[in-house]
Formats: structure tokens, C-alpha cells, sequence
């Protein structure tokens, strides 16, 4: 059995909801990913992505330089265990269509990695084929209004 904690990206830099879009743009420029894991202190509260950004930011017409992460972060945040069976997590990727969960320690509910297919890919042999085909299936666009 393969866990988390031997596939995932340790000491991931996160940021706070008080930060401004841009520099959590800034930062994932930086980086070069494509979500941060957003803390209050110690406490994971959500995940910024480069899609909230552009979905939830500057198409409500944000100015990136006036708008908080936590305004447009991603709450619903799935995360995972360090210790929990890689397919199991796998799984659960694909049936919610998420790219990348960030991985919790069990004792301390401390944020300590994260696990992307990419990681997955790289580091086991073919585990992330059918996740990612569950993940990339087509889905419906997104009618709702914008919010401003």
C-alpha cells in the first residue's frame, strides 16, 4: 500500500486570506502552480486558484490590487490525510473532479504537503491514468450570473 505522504509535494507555501489577488497571482508566478493553499494562522480555510482569480476576481472586475484572497478563495476545500492509501485518495480525486488535494498530518490537522496528479504521475506507475480521465471528462458550463 502506497500512501499519500510518499507521492506528495512537502513544505507547501501558502498564503493568507488578508492578501491581495495580485499577490497571490504574484506568487503562483513565482511558483509557477496554479492554486495556494490559503491559512489563517496555522488553519487551512481554502484554496486560492488561478481560476478564482479569473473567474471570481477580475471578471466581477476586481481590482487585483484592492481584492482579498479570502473574497474570491475556494471554501469547499477536499483535503486528505498523509497517511491514507494513495487509490483511495485517487478515487476520490476522480469522483469530484479535483486536480489537487492538499494533505493534512492526522495528529496535528496541520497542512503538511500537497498531492497533485502530477505528483502522482511522476513518482507511481500509471496510478493516475483513470483519475485524470475522470477528472478531464466534459462538464456543462457554468450559466449563474457574476457576482459583483
Amino acid at each position: 500500500m502506497q500512501t499519500i505522504r510518499e507521492v506528495m509535494t512537502p513544505d507547501v507555501r501558502t498564503i493568507s486570506p488578508q492578501e491581495t489577488v495580485q499577490r497571490a497571482a504574484q506568487l503562483m508566478d513565482e511558483l509557477n502552480v496554479g492554486a495556494i493553499p490559503v491559512c489563517d494562522g496555522d488553519r487551512l480555510v481554502g484554496m486560492i486558484t488561478d481560476r478564482d482569480i479569473a473567474v471570481r476576481s477580475v471578471a466581477a472586475g476586481q481590482s487585483p490590487d484592492q481584492a482579498f484572497v479570502g473574497d474570491v478563495m475556494s471554501t469547499d476545500v477536499r483535503t486528505c490525510y498523509s497517511n491514507q492509501d494513495l487509490d483511495e485518495v485517487l478515487g476520490k480525486m476522480g469522483d469530484v473532479q479535483i486536480r489537487r488535494v492538499p494533505v493534512i498530518d492526522e495528529e496535528t490537522k496541520q497542512l503538511v504537503g500537497i498531492v497533485s496528479l502530477g505528483d502522482i504521475a511522476t513518482k507511481t506507475q500509471g496510478a493516475a491514468e483513470e483519475t485524470l480521465d475522470e477528472i478531464s471528462s466534459p462538464s456543462e458550463p457554468d450559466r449563474s450570473e457574476v457576482r459583483h
